[in-house]
């Protein structure tokens, strides 16, 4: 498979597969990176379509920068590539993982993408803020004193927390499929069938998986769900 180093701006980024007119936007959760899309890119190519791949601040090449992972720089970050992408391709659809989804979401609101993927997307991050709350005995008043604080997870901040709380995501209008796993502890149940009934998305519930998908049997299970949607 074809694959070309590129930099959008200032983000490393990969495009896979022989040029087609057809690309997905494949944003990448927490701890993952540009390269991680190589099993996802291997069966969009079969299925005719480039991967558009980059890494999020402070992951892959721009791990040790200064440029903070968080909404505002996702937001800018992805509104770059997005504009790349429609500039460079003429079908758009978009894959995102996580943390990506949710960057996806608040960036991508008003894009004309043709299909949208979504695995074990982070679709309420102020629920996920609330557990990590319970997680490590922190209190939402601690945190505005404090502004932040340092957990074994990730970093919790005033600012991001105050930003989720005040923009919900409401608006979705891209036909979407989304891959859950049962087991997750980043998303509830409720919160994910209740976002798939309100945006009429595709949902499929792993029932013996994680959030990461990372067992040997989670492997096929993901091979599978892109297969029938990509």
């Amino acid at each position: 498979m074809k694959i070309q180093n590129i930099k959008i701006g200032n983000i490393p980024s990969i495009i896979w597969g022989d040029r087609s007119d057809k690309v997905y936007v494949h944003v990448h959760g927490k701890m993952s990176c540009k390269e991680h899309a190589r099993d996802f890119a291997e069966i969009a190519v079969k299925k005719g379509y480039q991967t558009l791949s980059f890494d999020l601040p402070e992951h892959g090449e721009r791990k040790d920068s200064s440029y903070r992972c968080d909404i505002w720089n996702g937001i800018n970050d992805l509104t770059l590539i997005g504009d790349y992408a429609f500039s460079n391709w003429d079908h758009v659809s978009l894959f995102g993982c996580s943390l990506g989804a949710y960057f996806s979401l608040n960036a991508y609101t008003n894009s004309n993408f043709v299909n949208c993927l979504f695995q074990s997307p982070v679709l309420n991050m102020e629920y996920l803020i609330k557990q990590m709350f319970n997680w490590f005995d922190v209190t939402e008043e601690q945190l505005r004193i404090q502004k932040e604080i340092v957990t074994s997870v990730d970093l919790l901040r005033w600012d991001y927390y105050k930003f989720v709380k005040e923009h919900p995501v409401k608006k979705w209008n891209i036909p979407t499929s989304i891959l859950y796993g049962r087991k997750d502890s980043m998303q509830s149940l409720e919160i994910v069938k209740d976002f798939a009934k309100s945006h009429d998305c595709k949902l499929e519930i792993s029932q013996n998986s994680d959030h990461p998908f990372m067992q040997k049997e989670d492997v096929k299970i993901v091979h599978a769900w892109l297969e029938e949607n990509i």
